[in-house]
């Protein structure tokens, strides 16, 4: 075992993990943030995307050790304290983004990397950009949109 400190959507975490112990295992059971899915365990889908550092990153491919003193944000903590939607989950909304749901949250926290990131310039880069996260219902041209508009170009 060993012991980690976590700052999750800016809450601080002192736990004692296993050291094979998957990040999105962490978030989902130890710290009940089920809002992270898992979709394929072998980051082939992206639903269990999350802010590392301000790096979306696949939570399936982190072990929760190599997150120690991470700064780590989910999709639960992305809304404002009052509730409200971050500009990304608004833009999914009013643009039709989501079909399903299954991949909106990793899809989501995708694109709030991207953007912050700056590489959201044109939609051949958003494509690229989301490419790691899989939509099982084919709404990616809605979702394009959404992005494109948190960006400044629509």
């Amino acid at each position: 075992m060993r012991h980690v400190a976590l700052t999750v959507n800016h809450s601080e975490h002192r736990l004692e993990l296993e050291p094979r112990e998957l990040l999105v295992y962490v978030l989902r059971e130890r710290l009940g943030l089920t809002g992270t899915n898992v979709g394929c365990d072998t980051t082939s889908c992206g639903a269990c995307t999350v802010l590392i550092d301000g790096e979306s990153v696949k939570s399936c491919t982190v072990l929760g050790v190599q997150a120690d003193g991470a700064e780590i944000t989910t999709i639960e903590g992305l809304a404002g304290e009052n509730g409200e939607l971050h500009p990304m989950q608004a833009a999914f909304h009013e643009h039709h983004a989501l079909q399903c749901g299954y991949c909106t949250p990793g899809m989501v926290m995708a694109a709030v990397g991207l953007v912050e990131s700056g590489r959201a310039g044109s939609e051949d880069e958003i494509r690229e950009g989301l490419e790691g996260n899989l939509c099982r219902c084919t709404g990616y041209h809605n979702i394009v949109r959404a992005v494109a508009a948190v960006a400044g170009r629509v």
